[in-house]
């Protein structure tokens, strides 16, 4: 798909990380742009930066998210281009003990359905919505093409550490609804594709201390740095404009291999 100011874009978790990059590197082409995001200040401020459109929504929310929808279209129009950003990490074990007494203590099962709430269901919300829209409209190219879907899994759905247990299955969710996504929108002229990042220099992975950033650094083989936002925004875009590219997954970890912590 060419990106010119005729294309509309949603970019979920658009207010900073991977998804502040994306958007901005898609408004740069031109396009149209729709941010997501429960942050206000932030995404207000990104919005504003790049001449595109803020909409507060939890993707774990069905109304939140059909308004936001509707208010991306009202200002930009039918969107062509949805790159899904939105998530959350936490690092809980299955069981653990008590460092003082050894007691076990149990999972608490709401994390757990908080993470798949937000990494998987709220993916899937915001694509089925999506592409409900994208086929109101007709195909913008002689191959039929309507729209395009990024989506953003991690390398943990395939190298889950320990205490990722909801992390990974959220994310191993995400790679594994891509094929048959792309096999349902075949006949629509709709792609999807998914991005497994490494470890990237995101607002979460700057919270933690320096040294620990350094260690993390030093395991990726080459290069021996974390990814920057900014990479992770030129792949989403090389798969929006690659229109042979479908039901794929790129890694994007510098060839690391996660170990099990």
């Amino acid at each position: 798909m060419k990106l010119n100011s005729s294309i509309a874009a949603v970019v979920t978790g658009g207010a900073s990380g991977l998804g502040e990059a994306t958007a901005r590197a898609l408004a740069a082409q031109g396009v149209k742009v729709a941010i997501f995001d429960m942050n206000g200040a932030a995404g207000e401020a990104v919005a504003s930066e790049i001449g595109g459109i803020f909409c507060n929504v939890n993707v774990t929310d069905e109304a939140s998210t059909v308004a936001g929808f509707a208010r991306a279209r009202a200002a930009n129009g039918q969107e062509r281009v949805l790159v899904n950003c939105a998530g959350i990490a936490t690092a809980i074990k299955t069981v653990g003990r008590d460092r003082e007494t050894g007691a076990v203590k149990g999972y608490p099962m709401a994390e757990f359905e908080k993470v798949i709430a937000i990494n998987l269901v709220g993916t899937f919300r915001c694509i089925a919505k999506s592409v409900e829209g994208m086929l109101t409209v007709g195909p913008i190219d002689a191959d039929g093409q309507r729209g395009v879907i990024v989506c953003t899994a991690s390398v943990a759905a395939q190298d889950g550490q320990i205490g990722q247990a909801a992390y990974t299955a959220s994310k191993a969710g995400v790679l594994g609804m891509t094929l048959p996504i792309a096999r349902d929108l075949m006949g629509e002229g709709v792609r999807i594709n998914t991005i497994l990042p490494g470890i990237f220099e995101t607002p979460m992975m700057k919270g933690l201390p320096e040294k620990a950033q350094v260690a993390l650094a030093a395991a990726v083989p080459f290069p021996k740095r974390l990814g920057r936002p900014e990479e992770y925004a030129q792949t989403a875009l090389f798969l929006i404009g690659h229109d042979y590219i479908n039901a794929e997954y790129v890694r994007m970890d510098g060839g690391i291999r996660m170990g099990p912590r």
